[in-house]
């Protein structure tokens, strides 16, 4: 077959490199063609397309919140939450009767080691010396 490229006939093609400042340069001529016919007819006005023109930036506005850091953040939930627990505490008091609500079953339950009318149970010495003798 015969290479198209190559041949002596072929048009010369630029390198890599003079291609890309060759296309950098035709840029920037169209950009200040551009801004030339802006400046020479400025009754023409301005046209834009671009989305990002049209909209609002409510970060960094004059009336925004300041943004505080993640340790502020963090001391502020700290200090609400211990608030909160105040709040629940001052309740309480001031309320007795309210009275105390919970669901917990370990609360309902019985402790049949430590109660007063549970068999005395020997130390560990005493019930080895037990179990030799029996």
């Amino acid at each position: 077959g015969r290479n198209y490229f190559n041949r002596y006939s072929a048009p010369e093609t630029d390198e890599d490199e003079f291609a890309d400042e060759r296309a950098e340069i035709l840029a920037e001529a169209a950009a200040l063609k551009k801004s030339a016919v802006a400046y020479m007819h400025p009754e023409v006005g301005v046209c834009s397309e671009d989305a990002t023109l049209f909209g609002r930036n409510y970060f960094e506005r004059a009336s925004a919140p300041d943004v505080e850091s993640m340790e502020e953040a963090e001391e502020r939930a700290k200090i609400l939450a211990e608030a909160a627990a105040l709040k629940q505490l001052a309740s309480d008091y001031m309320h007795p009767e309210v009275g105390v609500k919970t669901t917990d079953p370990t609360l309902f339950g019985r402790n049949y080691f430590n109660r007063y009318s549970a068999p005395e149970t020997d130390e560990d010495e005493f019930a080895d010396e037990r179990a030799e003798i029996l």
